[in-house]
């Protein structure tokens, strides 16, 4: 029903993803998909603003039960109304979490490799970033709890961020794994900040949980924070929502964001949320049948031509995270020749943490012409390298 295949031109649209690189290059890179969103939400986007009128907007009924009921049926976690607010965006509610909720020198825990932005998000607000390395067997990821442990029961260790699904490495984690967190955190009397942003992007035949669904424990000592943005391809349009249960977070989250001045939506932010949650879910589904079988592709193209440099295996968004450790000792150096000679640009993993140094991270959500250009590029400049 829906095509994903378009070659929609981005270029000299202000668009981060394309004018921050060369006019010859493939960017595959920054997370956001290069696929025009759903037919459903521009339409409700254009009625809005054939209305001609953007006054100051509330927070509308019809977006708390949008929320809501998405996250029961897909997710089969029942939220109250009072536990969601509203905010500008994941990144802006972590930031105004982190300044509420902690003193500057205190520390926030991690787990590396993990997106990069949370290390602005602690270190711009006075706080230390603690890397907990996720432990890698040379094929998958996991946690080594007798270390996470070990950091979470430092005193000056008050919260911790964790990223579910995770990116970059895709790894969705259990329900035991996620009580498990929630126990060691509420032990060592320390706050959980999850992001689930990436949540609905998971392959065909698997499901996310909600932190705040493992346990009691989870539900009562996390905030988490979500969004329909990088689902629905509209990360431009500034909306998200944070999910407190606990009244005494839930109010200092609220102070926060109302403070930072981040709890206000703009004239189309409740329009776009609403009409993705309920219009977009058929959409949806043909989406991650499609980015399935753009990480298939890239799994098997590399394989075959590249059998030193190992595809992560991944069951959740559309990133691919790359072990360049058989070519490599530094994957920065390998991203930028990459970029320079062969014109495609990944992401270099040491952004992501020091655990990261030896990887790179590529973006598949493209239609699948640019995703062949771009891998084609990418394979020829590894042989390269790797000949080098």
């Amino acid at each position: 029903m829906y095509s994903f295949d378009k070659m929609t031109e981005r270029r000299n649209t202000g668009a981060m993803k394309w004018d921050e690189v060369s006019a010859d290059a493939i960017p595959m890179w920054v997370a956001d998909m290069d696929f025009e969103t759903v037919p459903e939400i521009r339409e409700a986007l254009a009625k809005r603003v054939e209305h001609g009128i953007f006054g100051y907007q509330l927070v509308t009924d019809d977006w708390y039960q949008a929320y809501i009921s998405w996250w029961e049926k897909r997710h089969h976690f029942k939220m109250q109304k009072d536990w969601l607010m509203f905010c500008t965006g994941v990144v802006p509610a972590i930031s105004s979490i982190v300044r509420k909720l902690t003193t500057p020198g205190e520390k926030v825990l991690i787990q590396t490799p993990v997106y990069n932005i949370f290390f602005n998000s602690i270190r711009n607000n006075g706080c230390t970033a603690v890397q907990c390395p996720l432990a890698y067997d040379g094929t998958e990821y996991s946690i080594d709890f007798e270390e996470l442990e070990e950091k979470l029961s430092d005193p000056q260790t008050t919260l911790f961020i964790l990223c579910n699904p995770h990116n970059p490495v895709g790894k969705i984690w259990d329900r035991e794994t996620l009580a498990k967190i929630g126990e060691l955190c509420q032990k060592h009397h320390v706050i959980v900040v999850s992001d689930e942003i990436h949540c609905d992007l998971t392959d065909p035949g698997y499901e996310y949980v909600p932190y705040a669904s493992a346990s009691d424990i989870c539900r009562d000592n996390s905030i988490t924070c979500m969004a329909p943005t990088k689902t629905f391809s509209i990360p431009g349009i500034q909306t998200a929502a944070i999910m407190v249960p606990d009244p005494f977070l839930r109010h200092k989250v609220n102070r926060g964001i109302n403070t930072d001045e981040v709890a206000e939506p703009n004239s189309l932010a409740i329009t776009a949320a609403v009409a993705a949650f309920e219009k977009g879910e058929n959409w949806l589904e043909e989406l991650r049948e499609y980015l399935a079988e753009n990480k298939g592709i890239v799994r098997e193209t590399i394989a075959c031509e590249v059998p030193q440099v190992k595809v992560v295996p991944s069951k959740a968004t559309y990133l691919l995270w790359l072990d360049c450790s058989a070519i490599t000792e530094d994957a920065t150096e390998l991203q930028k020749f990459l970029a320079d000679e062969y014109k495609v640009v990944l992401n270099e993993g040491e952004e992501y943490g020091l655990a990261g140094k030896k990887f790179l991270r590529l973006n598949t959500a493209c239609p699948r012409e640019r995703l062949r250009d771009g891998l084609d590029r990418l394979v020829k400049g590894l042989k390269a390298y790797k000949g080098s």
